[in-house]
């Protein structure tokens, strides 16, 4: 088998390749995709934090420029929405839009929702035990940060349910080369989820409230503040990164721990493992193994020279897994020490909301084990067909 993004062998274990890769062509051209494949994790730290390369070229040149088609103009509503908010742009805009979020967006904030994100997971680790089983994914791991994410930013509960197919359909522009039809949902999305998210933070700045988007609303930086914009770009941005991602770490977390019940069981045993459990279980199967790049000056990768106006793709599931890094790298220790996985990546992209989903995936950890100390599975899952947020179809399981 071979690197090949599109393959539903490779999706489901990509771990063989990025081994061969490693030691064989680390840095290579990939024609099917169009983009340099960099799989050592020396290389991704490295090309992670400089700041010759960037998630956008947009601030440095025009699509022709950088050799791109320029973009439809069906898709202007679903970029302007995303280009809204901090994930998509470089510096000075991201640093301004960072530098404001984090004064709403704030550690303290985060851990404060530590107690209602617990009594969450307990609620459904409950009702799960209750119907004996089910699907985890379903019933456990996508209505846990919903509801949060809901939450956090003051969306009633009656109009929670639009947020996952909102997320789901904006997330799918990732995938590599997605089809019209995918596109086309996306920018249906963006359109429906902006206008509701607008109605929304004009409710909360006419009458602020205590929750998210009033603070966003109300935070400024020696006069700066938020646009409108930014505020709805930034409340997208929170949902679908944090809803999508931790979704799937769930699914594939409880997915590794079945097919490795020794750290299972070592697990139950002793709870007091969770947090590096979650550590280990996001380096071993994260949920986002792929993150892309643009090279705005030349550079040189492991003695490869790479030109402006190429796309790189970084493979974090390769990196998370190198020997030079990793003691016994294809092992999973719930119980490693140190563990500097990449899965929330690095330099000024680092994930803004790496603590929520930590107390997200280790509070719904152990509501479970407390729930359902045996926990079974049912059948072997399959995979959905997407790479770049690579997770389960679903995860069936019985107490």
């Amino acid at each position: 088998m071979s690197y090949d993004p599109w393959s539903a062998a490779f999706v489901a274990d990509p771990y063989p390749v990025f081994e061969r890769l490693r030691a064989e062509r680390p840095v290579f051209f990939d024609e099917a995709t169009g983009q340099w494949v960099v799989s050592r994790y020396a290389d991704v730290d490295a090309l992670l934090r400089d700041r010759r390369l960037g998630r956008s070229y947009l601030h440095a040149g025009t699509h022709e420029e950088f050799g791109q088609r320029p973009e439809p103009d069906f898709l202007k509503p679903f970029w302007d929405l995303v280009r809204a908010g901090m994930l998509d742009v470089e510096p000075p805009t991201h640093t301004r839009l960072r530098r404001l979020v984090s004064k709403a967006f704030t550690a303290r904030m985060v851990e404060g929702l530590r107690p209602m994100v617990r009594g969450l997971a307990e609620e459904l680790a409950a009702g799960l035990v209750a119907r004996g089983g089910g699907d985890l994914l379903a019933e456990l791991a996508e209505p846990l940060p919903v509801t949060v994410i809901a939450e956090m930013l003051g969306v009633p509960a009656e109009d929670r349910g639009l947020l996952r197919p909102w997320s789901a359909d904006i997330c799918g522009m990732y995938e590599l080369n997605p089809p019209d039809e995918v596109q086309r949902r996306a920018v249906r999305a963006a359109n429906e989820f902006s206008d509701y998210l607008r109605g929304l933070a004009r409710a909360r700045a006419a009458e602020p409230r205590d929750d998210l988007i009033s603070a966003l609303a109300r935070v400024a930086d020696e006069g700066d503040r938020l646009t409108e914009d930014e505020l709805i770009g930034t409340c997208v941005l929170l949902l679908n990164a944090g809803h999508e991602a931790t979704v799937n770490a769930t699914g594939n977390g409880w997915w590794t721990l079945f097919r490795n019940p020794g750290e299972l069981a070592r697990l139950r045993a002793d709870h007091g493992l969770v947090p590096t459990a979650v550590e280990e279980l996001m380096r071993y199967d994260g949920p986002a193994p792929m993150f892309e790049r643009w090279v705005l000056e030349d550079v040189e990768v492991g003695g490869v020279a790479i030109p402006r106006g190429q796309e790189i793709a970084l493979q974090f599931a390769s990196a998370n897994r190198d020997p030079e890094v990793f003691d016994d790298p294809d092992r999973l220790d719930l119980a490693r020490d140190p563990n500097p996985h990449i899965s929330f990546g690095l330099g000024i992209h680092y994930c803004l909301g790496a603590p929520l989903a930590r107390i997200e995936m280790a509070e719904s950890l152990g509501a479970i084990l407390r729930a359902a100390p045996d926990l079974r599975l049912v059948e072997e899952p399959r995979w959905k067909p997407g790479y770049i947020l690579r997770g389960l179809e679903s995860l069936k399981v019985e107490v």
